[in-house]
């Protein structure tokens, strides 16, 4: 006998399947579908605003499609393997090249070879999918034409002609451009399954924004929080420092375009600020760093007037959010009650430095916390920008609808930053809410605050859960910090390298101990035999001899330094992950330069090294998480079915006795 619950939903199952010919049409659907091999996920970390190169990355499937082409075309020369790849990645760009470089008839014969090739591989491509899924995937003005070709064997005698017809009325009607970008695109769609971001989207480059559009177009997306998008979804919350922290990266990197251009957002009141009060300071030590941006001297220094007001107005907003959360544990980052203003000189932790710049007009020495009218008001007008900036919004709910601070999936862990340790490996506590929380259940009390703080973003009261996003930011035991202090003040204005050191949490340094791993996997339910960890955060460089594969394999540390900051100090241009049913690789790309010119040398940036771990046993979808909400689908079909079977619940006849009324 069913209980009542499972009665009623049963029945309401019911109404979606009304007969047993349904039930038993979707059964054998969905078990089919469980035996297909799983999607190909790739797994990307700290885009920091690199537009060009996390689209690249998309569109030429981290060098995965590339490689599919020397299976499928064993016979083509390396070069138009390469030359077919870009027509996938670019084939508008490539269309055009070529068009530009060919006779009519020449061009014409060229491309028809091109989309042949286009249609075999997107015949490749399809195969571990489900019919159903490729109709859903593909564009819809080519949708009957592209399965016509993908569905019938052009080297059948019966069939060739029929084929070949096709072709030649997509050219007759001058539609193979159109036919060519689309094609290109539907491959790009079907080559990653599933895309894992794993943090830090904002600062640092220019086209955050970008990154976003292209994300919430995306078919298949999830994003793990870093610390970077944490600021600007505070930032997008209200809270003002948050806000003052967002303006200061940009203007260190010379990103305000990003602000101003990007979201649309007014920084003209803030630019007038900075000028009135830094009108004669030269601003040296808060020049921006972005040496990818064309040098204006006039330019440069009014954004460096805005650095330094960004900062000063950031100490200032520190010192009461650090206050009136002592539970932060954050209050000898309070700093601006520790200069001595005639001396121009600061004591931190009983040792004194003289400042390398000891300007601070808008400082009162007896209160340096205290906010000026002027300063009040500014924050105000700010917090309003980004509150009602519609595209921030959207972009920002996005990330709440879309984004975690962890991600248990496919049996994997994906965070940011770390899990607080102790010294002797225990996690560390937090007091939230007169409560300590530690491990993953911290994690969730985290997400909560912020997730509460979002929902009450527009209310008029003061919203203290916006303080989260600070301590997130830079608290001692954030997961997503992952440092023991943050050293801003140090690094703009003491000299001595030795107090900018940020020591790391005792994650990085106990993560391989085997004893310590196998409590993290015990914690967050995760398999110590099957499951990876995979984080970002923290850049290295396996080109020379940085280990971005750890404990034997069990943690990916997938920063691969795609910034263009990190040019200087890293060689490569960022890694992906990619796990697919047969294998786990780890794929180290060589650093984007501009795409006019790997179009014109039609040569990747794919692959300087890889490391790779088969699979014992070729993964199927029932081993995924999408195979278990699957498998559960079923169990309740088959309840239904014998429901029907055993007169629980009545067949509905009503839809085919109106057909027969017709």
């Amino acid at each position: 006998m069913k209980n009542n619950y499972e009665l009623k939903y049963l029945k309401l199952l019911a109404k979606e399947f009304p007969t047993v010919q349904e039930v038993s049409t979707e059964l054998i659907n969905l078990t089919a579908i469980l035996n297909i091999p799983k999607g190909t996920e790739h797994f990307l970390s700290d885009i920091h605003g690199e537009y060009d190169t996390f689209n690249h990355f998309l569109k030429n499937g981290s060098g995965v499609t590339r490689g599919k082409l020397d299976i499928i075309f064993p016979d083509l020369k390396a070069e138009e393997k390469d030359r077919l790849a870009f027509f996938i990645y670019y084939p508008k760009q490539m269309l055009r090249k070529y068009e530009n470089l060919m006779e009519k008839e020449e061009y014409l014969v060229f491309i028809r070879r091109q989309l042949l090739n286009l249609v075999e591989i997107s015949k490749y491509m399809s195969q571990k999918y489900t019919k159903s899924k490729v109709r859903k995937s593909l564009p819809k003005a080519f949708s009957y034409i592209i399965q016509e070709l993908m569905f019938e064997k052009s080297t059948i005698a019966d069939k060739s002609q029929y084929y070949n017809a096709i072709i030649d009325a997509i050219f007759k009607t001058n539609r193979q451009r159109k036919f060519i970008i689309e094609i290109s695109y539907f491959i790009q769609r079907l080559t990653i399954d599933r895309l894992h971001i794993v943090g830090d989207i904002f600062d640092r480059g220019p086209s955050a924004h970008l990154v976003m559009n292209k994300m919430i177009k995306y078919h298949s997306v999830d994003i793990e929080w870093g610390n970077h998008d944490i600021l600007w979804m505070g930032a997008a919350c209200g809270s003002k420092l948050a806000i003052c922290n967002v303006l200061r990266n940009s203007a260190r990197y010379n990103t305000l375009d990003t602000l101003e251009d990007g979201y649309g957002i007014n920084l003209l009141p803030f630019a007038r600020y900075a000028s009135k009060h830094y009108q004669d300071d030269e601003c040296k030590i808060f020049m921006p760093k972005n040496s990818t941006i064309k040098p204006d001297v006039d330019k440069e220094l009014l954004v460096a007037k805005m650095h330094k007001a960004a900062a000063i107005l950031q100490f200032k907003l520190e010192g009461l959010v650090f206050k009136r959360n002592p539970n932060f544990k954050l209050d000898d980052r309070r700093l601006l009650d520790k200069i001595n203003y005639d001396k121009g000189t600061i004591k931190i932790a009983g040792v004194t430095y003289p400042l390398l710049d000891s300007y601070f007009p808008t400082i009162d020495p007896l209160d340096p916390y205290k906010l000026t009218k002027e300063e009040e008001d500014l924050l105000a007008q700010l917090k309003n920008a980004f509150l009602n900036n519609d595209l921030l919004q959207l972009h920002i709910e996005f990330l709440f609808q879309n984004g975690h601070i962890y991600l248990r999936y496919n049996n994997n862990l994906l965070f940011h930053g770390c899990i607080p340790l102790n010294e002797d490996g225990s996690f560390s506590k937090i007091k939230v809410d007169h409560k300590y929380y530690s491990g993953r259940e911290l994690f969730k009390v985290l997400e909560t605050k912020l997730r509460i703080s979002y929902l009450h973003r527009n209310n008029k009261k003061s919203n203290n859960n916006n303080d989260y996003f600070i301590f997130l930011w830079q608290g001692e035991n954030s997961p997503v910090f992952g440092k023991k202090a943050m050293k801003t003040f140090e690094r703009y204005f003491i000299e001595d390298k030795n107090s900018h050191y940020e020591e790391t949490n005792n994650y990085f340094l106990l993560r391989e101990n085997e004893t310590i791993l196998k409590n993290i996997y015990e914690e967050f339910k995760i398999d110590y035999n099957k499951s990876k960890i995979i984080n970002g955060h923290v850049p290295s460089d396996i080109s020379v001899g940085d280990k971005p594969i750890l404990a034997d394999g069990r943690i990916y540390a997938i920063d691969g330094g795609m910034s263009k900051q990190y040019a200087a100090k890293i060689m490569i241009g960022g890694y992906t992950l990619v796990i697919d049913s047969y294998k786990i690789f780890l794929i180290s790309h060589e650093r984007f330069t501009t795409l006019e010119e790997i179009i014109d040398n039609e040569k990747d940036i794919i692959s300087l090294n890889q490391s790779e771990e088969v699979n014992i046993d070729r993964e199927y979808l029932y081993d995924t998480d999408k195979g278990i909400k699957l498998q559960e689908e079923i169990d309740d079909l088959y309840k239904l079915l014998d429901a029907y079977r055993n007169g629980v619940i009545k067949e509905y006849f009503s839809q085919k006795k109106s057909h027969y009324k017709k």
